[in-house]
């Protein structure tokens, strides 16, 4: 009997797992470090773990472009980890800080703070700017990611 395998990365390590994607509500680890490959929370990632994640992740990855100076990020931030909460494992939640990564920032033009972007095969699906409440931020992403 065959299963259908996902590649899932890891946020900690950055390594690519391949999981059974029947039992990926099961809490996996990475076979790498041993973490949790799905947090209840939003993980920061830097510029070449946002692109690796794009780049293997077989899941959609819905990342929260934004800068410690902005009110509007600091305010969203709680209810972005509420909503990683009620989304995992089905999407991983990433935050990519802009002042670090502007280059990043610059290729996928993002203008205004905070900005979500949703990305599935490594492509921008949609985006959304401005703060948004937990509930807000699921009812946005689960459509898009349903099929």
């Amino acid at each position: 009997m065959e299963t259908d395998r996902i590649h899932v990365v890891c946020p900690h390590c950055i390594a690519t797992n391949r999981l059974d994607a029947a039992r990926i509500d099961e809490h996996p680890n990475c076979g790498r470090c041993h973490r949790p490959l799905f947090e209840a929370h939003a993980m920061p990632v830097d510029e070449s773990g946002f692109r690796r994640m794009l780049e293997k992740t077989e899941l959609p990855v819905l990342v929260d472009f934004w800068a410690a100076w902005c009110g509007p990020c600091r305010m969203m931030a709680p209810e972005l980890d509420k909503a990683a909460q009620r989304l995992a494992p089905r999407v991983q939640v990433l935050k990519l800080d802009t002042e670090a990564a502007p280059r990043a920032s610059a290729e996928h033009g993002i203008r205004s703070l905070p900005t979500l972007v949703l990305f599935g095969g490594g492509r921008e699906i949609d985006r959304i700017s401005g703060a948004l409440r937990a509930p807000d931020i699921v009812n946005w992403v689960v459509p898009r990611v349903v099929g």
